[in-house]
């Protein structure tokens, strides 16, 4: 098994940054459609900086965290 951590640490500081502020903004201040939106984009940037893992950077082999990928492995 692979390991699929791809997210470096100050990428995941800045998404849990920017979910947290987004949540609080979601709660307090918005309403509506655009406090579901924000809501919901709270919770994957939460979400993927606490796991360490974007499931957008699978498929084009980004990686943050300084590990190559298996393709440039050798």
């Amino acid at each position: 098994m692979t390991n699929l951590m791809n997210e470096g640490m100050i990428d995941r500081a800045i998404r849990l940054g920017l979910g947290v502020g987004l949540l609080i903004l979601a709660i307090s201040v918005l309403s509506g459609i655009v406090q579901i939106i924000a809501g919901v984009l709270s919770a994957i940037l939460l979400l993927t900086g606490a796991v360490g893992v974007c499931p957008l950077y699978l498929p084009f082999g980004i990686r943050t965290n300084g590990a190559k990928t298996p393709a440039t492995r050798r």
